[in-house]
């Protein structure tokens, strides 16, 4: 009997050498939802629990390449897209999906734009080529609060109900505001007809480094199974949850990396 065939899933994002976000927790969120994997980096950073300390960005050719690889033999169910950090590189993710034949796959934009301290992280040209030729092919968007205001220019005042509509109208099918910089935490998904709040519980006491890049990668892995994207953002909200209250608070002295895998509950001496 053939055994039942397994989803993929394609990262392309930023390698976080702390194994906290980026690349990294992407593979593990894709493997927590039970597809395979695969990668192109866009960047190396150097960074740990307290500080991102280096950043080199991967040429524009660099990352066509891997996505060329996978695209020639093991194709997509769902594409994740995370940090980029310049046209030249959008450009080349974006033709590399057309490459890939990537039309009905579902690709999910975590549009990686301001830093926790606030800092924005990408430059005008850059966040304007993300717009034009990323966002219009995208079944989902995440952004949080912070990056949904710097997408659509609106101000402080505006509601998350706000910002999901306003980067709706930037082109992806459906866009889910997250609720991690909100008094109730509640992540607002709009599709255009649906405009639903998606609550889940606090787990202050976790750890919350690489939670967003765990979010967006379940969502696409849940996608890549068939949901529809709603219940796919529910599910994803769930597993994030999951991951901070499990985080590894006792590694690295500063904010602890997410366990999407449950690593401390699997291990037995």
């Amino acid at each position: 009997m053939d055994e039942p065939r397994i989803p993929t899933a394609l990262s392309i994002a930023g390698s976080d050498s702390g194994g906290g976000a980026g690349i990294q927790a992407d593979l593990k969120a894709f493997a927590r939802c039970g597809v395979h994997g695969t990668t192109a980096i866009t960047a190396i950073t150097a960074q740990n629990t307290r500080a991102v300390e280096w950043v080199e960005p991967l040429s524009p050719q660099a990352v066509f390449n891997q996505i060329l690889a996978i695209a020639e033999d093991m194709g997509a169910d769902a594409v994740k897209i995370g940090m980029l950090g310049s046209p030249e590189v959008i450009d080349a993710v974006a033709v590399g999906l057309t490459y890939m034949g990537v039309v009905l796959a579902p690709v999910v934009i975590d549009p990686v734009m301001v830093a926790e301290s606030g800092a924005v992280l990408l430059d005008d040209e850059t966040k304007a080529a993300l717009v034009d030729y990323l966002l219009p092919r995208c079944s989902v968007a995440t952004p949080n609060i912070p990056e949904a205001r710097e997408l659509t220019g609106l101000g402080e005042g505006a509601s998350q109900e706000d910002l999901a509509r306003g980067v709706l109208e930037l082109g992806p099918k459906a866009v889910v505001v997250t609720g991690g910089h909100s008094e109730d935490l509640v992540d607002v998904f709009f599709d255009g007809e649906q405009l639903v709040e998606i609550s889940g519980e606090r787990h202050p006491d976790g750890a919350s480094h690489g939670s967003g890049c765990t979010h967006s990668a379940a969502l696409a892995a849940f996608l890549a199974h068939g949901l529809e994207p709603l219940e796919a953002a529910r599910r994803a909200r769930e597993v994030a949850s999951e991951a901070v209250a499990k985080g590894l608070r006792g590694i690295g002295s500063g904010a602890g990396p997410v366990d999407a895998l449950d690593v401390a509950g699997r291990f037995r001496p």
